[in-house]
């Protein structure tokens, strides 16, 4: 099954955790609205010990799926961890039920955040950890207090930040080093064209949330004749788009079937032309 990877590559994460560019992302292991367990427990344990079968060795999550819970099944389903297999997870959200999410960067929050994920997830250092918002109740100097601090200990090894504009990054970036950023960013929505471009400048990888939406209506023809082609799905051909867009983009394309992620790792093996690359972009 690794075969999957040959063609997307590999990427380094902070210049040193080398992993293959088509990841599995654990949200869609959850109940309605990412809220409690992943209704059937069994079969979600199943997609993941598949995924990291098929080579899969980034798996990203949150401290907010569930809450809580997607942490713990990862740990279900994979602990003891494979050697090269880097979770991420996040922090800096509060949940009050189904599909609410509160953003929260208070430093005390966030320091238990890091301690809960590292507890849940069964690990002594988190090999990435991402800020899933920045907060406006807080300076963010101040919400990453508590991130530069379990770095020093040795907790954090990678610092992450999500759905940030570049001026957020580089505000950051000098309280703490940077090396990813995981934005809303796929075929059909390309609002943050200049954070991927900023990125791909400063070596930090880009990790696009909701990686299979394939996009307008406009699109739709055109991605049905090349989809024909290279006779793939649409979600497949908006993956292979994105392994052509930059070299430093990570899928994570989430889904609770095996069948489903097969799919999904197939779609990064599909080699676009430059010419359908074009027609998409």
């Amino acid at each position: 099954m690794n075969n999957y990877h040959q063609h997307a590559g590999t990427f380094k994460i902070g210049g040193e955790i080398e992993i293959n560019r088509l990841g599995y992302g654990g949200m869609q292991l959850t109940g309605q609205g990412v809220w409690g367990d992943a209704p059937d427990r069994e079969n979600a344990k199943k997609v993941l010990r598949a995924a990291v079968d098929a080579g899969v060795n980034f798996i990203d999550t949150a401290d907010s799926y569930g809450p809580h819970t997607n942490e713990t099944l990862i740990a279900d389903a994979l602990f003891p961890y494979p050697d090269n297999l880097l979770i991420a997870t996040k922090g800096g959200f509060d949940r009050t039920g189904p599909n609410q999410w509160r953003v929260n960067g208070n430093p005390e929050h966030i320091r238990q955040a890091i301690d809960g994920s590292l507890q849940r997830l069964k690990k002594d250092v988190i090999d990435l950890w991402q800020l899933h918002r920045i907060d406006s109740r807080f300076p963010v100097e101040e919400t990453l207090g508590p991130v530069v601090d379990a770095v020093k200990a040795g907790k954090i090894r990678f610092v992450g930040l999500s759905e940030v504009d570049v001026e957020q990054v580089k505000r950051a970036e000098k309280t703490v080093p940077i090396v990813s950023v995981q934005n809303l960013y796929n075929l059909g929505n390309r609002q943050w064209e200049d954070v991927l471009d900023y990125t791909v400048q400063r070596g930090m990888a880009f990790i696009p949330w909701y990686p299979l939406a394939s996009g307008p209506e406009k699109l739709k023809n055109k991605i049905a004749d090349i989809a024909e082609k290279h006779e793939a799905t649409t979600a497949q051909i908006a993956l292979a788009w994105l392994v052509k867009r930059a070299p430093n983009i990570l899928l994570i394309p989430g889904t609770g079937s095996v069948k489903h992620l097969e799919e999904n790792l197939q779609g990064g093996t599909i080699q676009l032309s430059d010419e359908d690359f074009k027609a998409l972009s």
